[in-house]
């Protein structure tokens, strides 16, 4: 579909990709039960006035949707303002709620197809090329759609950030980070660059303006947004949610089979430990590295492309979902190789999860 989608043109592209969309949004969750732990935490939240970010789905055992937890002992890890955005859900039957989540799952990766196709005239990508390197790739529609995992919301308002910054939209662009990350904590890799991006303006609206200046309303839009959401996260959990990033670290602590450091393990028969800190140091020094690139002036959205994906590189703990993370950075990139590598580490993860 890559090689060919300029040719198939843009009725048949599309079609494809609604088509297959629809297709793993209407199937059962596949291969992962995080889904039943969403509606959970939402469920302990309203049903039982239990703070998700304080008791686990162990403590209301008697729950419809505990049945089907894989992590009972373990509190929410996600992001305040989506355990919110599911508290609506908690009154709904379980599968209804499940159903739901999977429909904004979907709509949410239809949207960043749109978005990197809108915007990859202006980069130099061609856009079918753009929307099916993201909303066609294989573990996306089974593990981001058919499982589903809320990545997808996560990575939409990251693109709306990076089209607000590319469209010198400054304010909305900090807000739209700070709410990606009060999501899912992974957000966090895009801030520096877009900030570094931020301080090196370019057209004709900027001629005459200070260069910080775009730096002063990228700010501004991340402390609203950060004031915004704490304010609403205390009133609902009190401190308590701040607990979910803590946790979120703690998870890179865990080694997932296939992830490369671990893979890399087997291979050498080297000790695990020393080999996680290797390849963390090595991902510290790249994203050094391509903070300095970016501050000279260079293209801040292939480095955070690049950074994106030595994260996933360098974890322990890699679940072949987290491969959304970098696809709209690198669709929009003009970095084949960056592509090339990420095609390449899709196809290593397809066996990823499946309980053979």
């Amino acid at each position: 579909m890559l090689a060919w989608a300029p040719r198939l043109g843009r009725r048949f592209v599309w079609a494809a990709i609604v088509a297959l969309l629809l297709v793993f949004a209407c199937l059962p969750p596949l291969l992962s039960h995080d889904v039943y732990s969403y509606v959970d935490y939402a469920r302990l939240g309203v049903l039982h006035g239990l703070d998700p970010y304080v008791h686990p789905p162990a403590a209301a055992p008697t729950d419809p949707a505990f049945a089907e937890v894989e992590w009972t002992d373990t509190t929410s890890a996600y992001g305040p303002l989506f355990t919110l955005a599911t508290y609506p859900l908690a009154k709904l039957p379980v599968d209804a709620a499940v159903y739901l989540l999977k429909a904004a799952s979907t709509a949410a990766v239809l949207a960043i197809a749109v978005l990197v196709a809108r915007l990859a005239p202006a980069r130099g990508v061609d856009p079918l090329r753009a929307a099916a390197f993201v909303a066609l790739n294989p573990l996306v529609l089974v593990h981001v759609v058919g499982g589903p995992h809320n990545d997808a919301l996560a990575v939409l308002l990251m693109t709306l950030g990076v089209a607000a910054v590319l469209n010198a939209r400054e304010t909305s662009a900090g807000a739209a980070f700070i709410a990606a990350v009060a999501i899912k904590a992974s957000a966090t890799v895009v801030l520096p660059f877009a900030l570094l991006a931020a301080r090196r303006p370019t057209g004709l609206k900027y001629a005459y303006m200070s260069p910080l200046r775009p730096v002063g309303r990228l700010l501004v839009g991340m402390g609203a947004a950060v004031v915004g959401i704490g304010l609403l996260a205390w009133l609902a959990f009190g401190w308590n949610w701040l607990d979910a990033f803590a946790l979120a670290g703690e998870n890179q602590g865990r080694t997932s089979y296939m992830s490369i450091p671990i893979t890399t393990t087997r291979l050498t028969g080297l000790d695990p430990d020393a080999v996680r800190v290797a390849f963390l140091a090595l991902y510290a020094a790249l994203v050094v590295y391509l903070l300095v690139w970016t501050y000279r002036g260079n293209d801040w959205l292939r480095a955070a492309a690049w950074a994106t994906t030595g994260l996933l590189l360098a974890t322990a703990w890699l679940l072949p979902w987290y491969l959304l993370w970098p696809l709209p950075l690198a669709a929009l990139s003009r970095d084949k190789p960056l592509k090339l590598l990420l095609l390449g580490l899709t196809a290593y993860q397809l066996g990823a999860r499946i309980p053979l």
